[in-house]
């Protein structure tokens, strides 16, 4: 399977083999500009300009949890490897979740651009994040 989001305010998951939609996913109120599958493949999480993330079921396609409390554009989320945290980038902020709870667990400032790219290292340890200040940062999140 795969995921996809668009600016039809849809997630889509599809079946990669038939290339037939399995599922759509309605709940946003703006462009989707980041999907992803959680590492079992469970859960899926997107995030929009709607200034939300969403942690979907993956079947049935329900949804889990709306994180709504960014200060912007959710232009990047992704799950930790284990799935229990969900990581962001919003505005000049990258911030961490619980990912069946939505609550914050920390927020990390630093970039002088928007965040639109952010992910978990393997090892859970660290995060990457990228923007439009052209800086990438490391942050240890231990």
């Amino acid at each position: 399977r795969i995921v996809s989001g668009s600016s039809d305010e849809l997630v889509k998951i599809w079946d990669a083999e038939t290339n037939t939609e399995v599922c759509t996913l309605v709940g946003h109120s703006g462009e989707v500009n980041s999907v992803a599958f959680s590492p079992n493949g469970k859960h899926v999480i997107s995030g929009s300009d709607d200034q939300r993330v969403k942690i979907w079921n993956a079947a049935p396609d329900a949804e889990v949890c709306t994180i709504d409390r960014h200060m912007g554009n959710a232009w990047s989320a992704a799950f930790s490897l284990d799935g229990k945290l969900v990581v962001t980038g919003t505005g000049y902020m990258v911030k961490i979740w619980n990912a069946e709870t939505g609550a914050e667990m920390c927020s990390l400032e630093g970039h002088a651009g928007i965040v639109f790219f952010a992910a978990f290292s393997p090892d859970g340890k660290r995060v990457v994040s990228g923007g439009d200040d052209r800086a990438v940062k490391i942050w240890n999140v231990e």
